[in-house]
């Protein structure tokens, strides 16, 4: 198994062995700020399973400028960076203004196209100016965290990669249970976001990359499958876009 998408630097001491011992064989590990990019690209540099994702997110996006992109642009020419992100748009939490939000989007969208390289996707409460950004863009689409269950068909008809967090195994959470039922095998992804969302089985701890394992395991049920199938299909699919 994999987890896709998790910060790697925020998460409790021993994370990374536990994951191990989980049977993890590849981590993506996200740098959202000049500190984290850092931080990310080491790990992977220290660690053969993990892999680096660098971008500027959404909440850190105030004051805008080309400075800041070409600051992500170098750090994604180290070896293990395997994609842009997260990017996107947050109008839940507005700690950025949107206009700079929109600014650094439309830039990653850009910089990913440049350099050949996925866009890992964050979007809160900013579906239509999201998938608006999106629509020109020619390169994989990883819709992290997937939250736009009533745009299934969409991101199935533009292809987008929809990656599944532990908010999928939460009793209310019955159209994302829907959503990840009915996606294709080839944009199903899971991931932990850790150390945030922990899956149902240990929900109100701090989440590690692990924990995957258990919302890998609940969407496996939803699709009818084995642990094992899902696993063998999730492993195919984040090494078709991650390329590692």
């Amino acid at each position: 198994m994999v987890d896709t998408h998790c910060h790697l630097d925020m998460c409790e001491d021993g994370a990374l062995e536990r994951a191990r011992t989980a049977g993890l064989s590849r981590i993506a590990t996200i740098g959202m700020n000049a500190e984290s990019w850092e931080k990310a690209v080491e790990l992977a540099d220290a660690n053969d399973e993990v892999y680096a994702i660098v971008g500027v997110h959404p909440n850190e996006a105030a004051g805008y400028d080309d400075a800041a992109i070409e600051q992500v642009r170098e750090r994604a020419l180290a070896a293990k960076v395997v994609a842009i992100g997260e990017s996107g748009l947050d109008y839940y939490r507005d700690y950025a203004p949107r206009a700079d939000q929109q600014r650094s989007f439309e830039a990653h969208l850009e910089l990913a196209s440049d350099l050949g390289l996925p866009i890992v996707i964050h979007t809160r409460a900013a579906e239509a100016d999201t998938f608006d950004a999106l629509r020109d863009f020619g390169g994989t689409v990883v819709l992290h965290c997937f939250s736009s269950p009533n745009r299934i068909d969409e991101c199935v008809e533009r292809g987008y990669i929809c990656s599944f967090a532990g908010n999928v195994t939460y009793p209310k959470s019955r159209d994302l249970q829907r959503a990840a039922k009915r996606l294709p095998d080839e944009l199903v992804l899971v991931e932990t976001d850790a150390p945030f969302l922990s899956p149902q089985p240990v929900r109100g701890k701090p989440n590690e990359p692990g924990n995957v394992t258990h919302t890998a395991r609940f969407v496996a049920e939803l699709r009818g499958l084995d642990y094992e199938e899902l696993d063998a299909l999730v492993e195919r699919n984040a090494a078709r876009v991650f390329d590692w």
